[in-house]
């Protein structure tokens, strides 16, 4: 077949996908029987299929075939595909709000513009935050099982921005991480702009496959582990103590630098010590408060390594040169009269009436999830569709996000993650009704 009449077959079948001659879920022929009907070479008829891929508009399943994708949903319904039209009940992203919140931020800047200290604020400041300010990030560290020194400690604009400075100051394009089967989508961003390799690890039980783990650092030349220790997004996990001390003999073993994400570990109650606790030399530690306080606080703080300091500096500097004055100082500030430690109290309750209106709701249902996090794993049965699905809740006015998001395989499996902490309960009961009856309408 010559190019033109390859391109030819790609754009009639994408016409047709478009416009509804093939339907979202359409089961397309196999890639020999395609070839067989167009008089293809089986690799040119793989190619097509590539190509439709590539476009969005179908999805290939190992032991199923290659289905026509639901084309009303974004390529990555997901956090980084966060656009919620008004009147959407959003499902999708977690932005936890407890009533009286922004009379705590008025009541926090009044207090601020009274101090003697605001002219200050207007300055640059040092890259990593001013030293009393990084010894109040210190300690709030240590009241989370983390101890360490005010000058091994960062202040950041938010947890995604101390992911960035630590793919930017301690990894190489090229180099391989290894990151869960289903990881934070945030941590995909950043691996496709430093062009890092992401090597799956399958989870297994309450953490990752940690004997898969070991293979694949046997079998190639692992830079890096990105791990979710305590509150794992998007499976609720909390990584036992066991499997905490055999992740980091492997990583001390082969040589990894761990990169820690604790986002959410605050609505863990009394979980294991942190990584970065057990091996400080080799761990670099990620969080904020974005989840705890507010997500507009864009403040978030990262301990490292000393000797990894002064390179995590210089990336903060390439890209924000420091965090802005007045938010630190307002952060700060309610670290240390106790008020982050109130909100984070606050919203495990919260977390936890959220799931359980979940457990009932889903009742009968396989759900993976933790008792106070703020998200639930919902896997789809074998005849189900997570695309169909989500399209469905669409129209229904839901936004919620597919696993395609999450993955980090070439296969995505069919679930969707439903998020709990961006709406009101009465209102997160009549979603998650509309979701049950989604689900079981699909059952059929």
């Amino acid at each position: 077949m010559t190019q033109a009449r390859y391109k030819q077959l790609v754009d009639t079948l994408a016409a047709d996908i478009r416009e509804g001659r093939l339907p979202p879920g359409t089961r397309l022929p196999t890639h020999r029987r395609l070839a067989e009907e167009h008089g293809l070479a089986l690799v040119t008829a793989t190619r097509v299929y590539a190509e439709l891929g590539a476009m969005g508009l179908v999805s290939g399943e190992t032991g199923r075939g290659t289905f026509v994708r639901e084309s009303t949903l974004a390529r990555e319904l997901g956090i980084d595909q966060h656009v919620v039209a008004s009147g959407m009940v959003d499902l999708n992203f977690n932005y936890p709000s407890l009533p009286g919140q922004a009379e705590l931020l008025r009541e926090g800047l009044r207090q601020l513009a009274a101090s003697g200290d605001l002219e200050a604020l207007l300055r640059y400041q040092p890259h990593g935050g001013r030293l009393h300010e990084r010894a109040a990030m210190a300690r709030h560290l240590a009241s989370r099982g983390l101890s360490v020194g005010a000058d091994q400690v960062m202040i950041v604009n938010g947890a995604q921005q101390g992911l960035a400075i630590t793919a930017m100051a301690l990894l190489q394009p090229g180099d391989v991480i290894a990151a869960d089967a289903l990881s934070y989508p945030g941590f995909k961003v950043l691996a496709q702009a430093h062009r890092l390799e992401l090597a799956p690890i399958p989870a297994a039980g309450n953490g990752s496959d940690l004997d898969a783990l070991e293979r694949l650092c046997r079998r190639r030349r692992v830079r890096a582990v990105y791990a979710m220790p305590t509150l794992h997004n998007p499976l609720g996990w909390v990584m036992g103590a066991g499997r905490r001390r055999q992740l980091v003999a492997i990583a001390r073993r082969h040589g990894l630098l761990i990169i820690e994400d604790a986002a959410y570990a605050f609505l863990a109650q009394d979980p294991p010590a942190p990584l970065a606790a057990l091996a400080p030399e080799i761990t670099v530690y990620v969080s904020g408060l974005s989840k705890s306080v507010a997500t507009g606080l864009r403040v978030g703080f990262v301990a490292a390594p000393a000797e990894d300091v002064p390179r995590l500096e210089r990336a903060i500097r390439a890209s924000t040169w420091n965090t802005p004055g007045v938010m630190t100082a307002l952060a700060c500030g309610w670290l240390e009269d106790g008020t982050v430690a109130r909100l984070e109290s606050e919203k495990r309750g919260d977390a936890v009436a959220r799931q359980m209106i979940a457990a009932e709701v889903f009742a009968g249902l396989r759900c993976v999830r933790h008792p106070a996090s703020y998200f639930v794993w919902l896997p789809m049965a074998e005849e189900q569709r997570a695309d169909k699905l989500a399209a469905a809740l669409m129209r229904e006015g839901i936004s919620v996000s597919t696993a395609e998001a999450f993955a980090t395989t070439a296969q995505v499996p069919h679930a969707i993650r439903l998020a709990l902490g961006s709406v009101g309960l009465e209102t997160l009961r009549e979603a998650l009704q509309k979701v049950r009856r989604a689900v079981d309408a699909q059952a059929w």
